[in-house]
C-alpha cells in the first residue's frame, strides 16, 4: 500500500502526521478551507456573481444532459476552432456542495485563450456515493467523446478539477477520452477525510478509502500537472506533493505546480486570464 504521508517533506509541516493525537476539532481544520481563509464568504459571493454573468453572456450551450439525473448536466462554452483543446472542469465542495454554473467564470480564460471549456455537474453527496459521483464523471467523459464534436469539441480533452474536483480528475485521468489531466488544491487521500466532519454525508467506505485514493492506486502514465496554492492548508499542499513524488518515482510525466502567494479559493484566479499560470500549464500539458 501506498505510505498516504510522508514524514520528510518540507515545511509548512502537514499536522496529520501526529493524527492519532488530534482532537475531532484539530482534525476538521486540517481540511475546512472556508475556516482558514478569512474572506472566503466574499470571494465566493463574487465568484458566483461573476459566473452568473458569464452563463449570461454565453448561454448556447448551456445544460446539456449526459446522464438521468437532475445535475448530470455539461455546460458548454465552444470555441471558434472546433479543434482547438477543451479544458473539462470539476467543481470542488467536498462531493456535497457546489455546482458547475457557479464556476463558469473560469472558463473566461481557456476560451480567451482559444481553447473550449465544458463545465461538468454531477449529483452530490448523501444522495450519491463516491463512487457514484467518480462514474458519473466517466459517464460525462463517455458523453464528450461521442457528443462533443456535434457540439463544435473536436480537440483533446485535458481534465481539470479544483479540490474535491482535483480527486475526480486524478482518478479519471485514465479515461480513453483524457489527453492530460490538470488536478488544482485536491485531497488525494481519503483515509482521514473518514474521521472528520466531511463524512457525515459521504459515508465513506474502507473499499472506496482503497479505490478511490490516488495515493493508493496504480499510477497513470498521461501528463498530470498537480497544481496548488502556496498558502493552503498544509494537507492539501503535502497531498499535490506526496502524489507527484508517486508519480515521478513511476516515471510519469507531469510538473508540480505551486500558485504562488494563493489560498484554496483565489487559486482558481489564475484561471480568468488567458495567460494566468493555470491557463499556460495546460498548455504546456499538450505540447503548448
Amino acid at each position: 500500500m501506498v505510505q498516504a504521508f510522508r514524514l520528510d517533506d518540507p515545511s509548512p509541516a502537514d499536522p496529520r502526521r501526529h493524527w492519532a493525537s488530534l482532537d475531532p476539532d484539530a482534525r476538521d481544520a486540517c481540511y475546512d478551507n472556508t475556516r482558514a481563509v478569512a474572506d472566503s464568504a466574499q470571494q465566493v459571493a463574487a465568484r458566483d456573481a461573476a459566473s452568473a454573468a458569464y452563463r449570461a453572456a454565453h448561454p448556447a450551450g448551456l445544460d446539456r444532459p449526459y446522464g438521468p439525473g437532475a445535475r448530470n448536466a455539461i455546460d458548454l462554452y465552444p470555441a471558434r476552432d472546433g479543434g482547438a483543446p477543451c479544458l473539462v472542469f470539476l467543481h470542488g465542495g467536498y462531493w456535497q456542495r457546489g455546482a458547475r454554473e457557479l464556476f463558469a467564470c473560469f472558463a473566461q480564460g481557456p476560451n480567451a485563450a482559444g481553447w473550449s471549456v465544458a463545465m461538468v455537474g454531477y449529483t452530490l453527496a448523501p444522495e450519491a456515493s463516491l463512487t457514484r459521483i467518480a462514474g458519473e464523471i466517466g459517464t460525462a467523459l463517455d458523453w464528450l467523446a461521442a457528443q462533443g464534436p456535434g457540439h463544435g469539441i473536436r480537440g483533446p480533452l485535458v481534465l481539470s478539477g479544483w479540490s474535491a474536483g482535483g480527486l475526480l480528475a486524478a482518478l479519471q485521468l485514465g479515461h480513453p477520452a483524457v489527453a492530460a489531466g490538470l488536478a488544482i488544491s485536491g485531497v488525494y487521500d481519503l483515509a482521514p477525510i473518514r474521521q472528520t466532519y466531511l463524512d457525515a454525508k459521504l459515508a465513506l467506505t474502507g473499499v472506496e478509502i482503497e479505490t478511490l485514493s490516488p495515493l493508493r492506486l496504480p499510477v497513470c502514465a498521461k501528463p498530470l500537472c498537480l497544481a496548488y496554492g502556496t498558502r493552503e492548508l498544509p494537507a492539501l499542499i503535502h497531498d499535490a506533493r506526496n502524489l507527484h513524488a508517486l508519480r515521478a518515482a513511476a516515471h510519469a510525466p507531469g510538473p508540480l505546480l505551486p500558485v504562488p502567494g494563493a489560498e484554496h479559493f483565489s487559486v482558481l484566479d489564475a484561471l480568468r486570464r488567458p495567460d494566468g499560470i493555470l491557463v499556460r500549464a495546460a498548455h504546456a500539458l499538450l505540447g503548448g
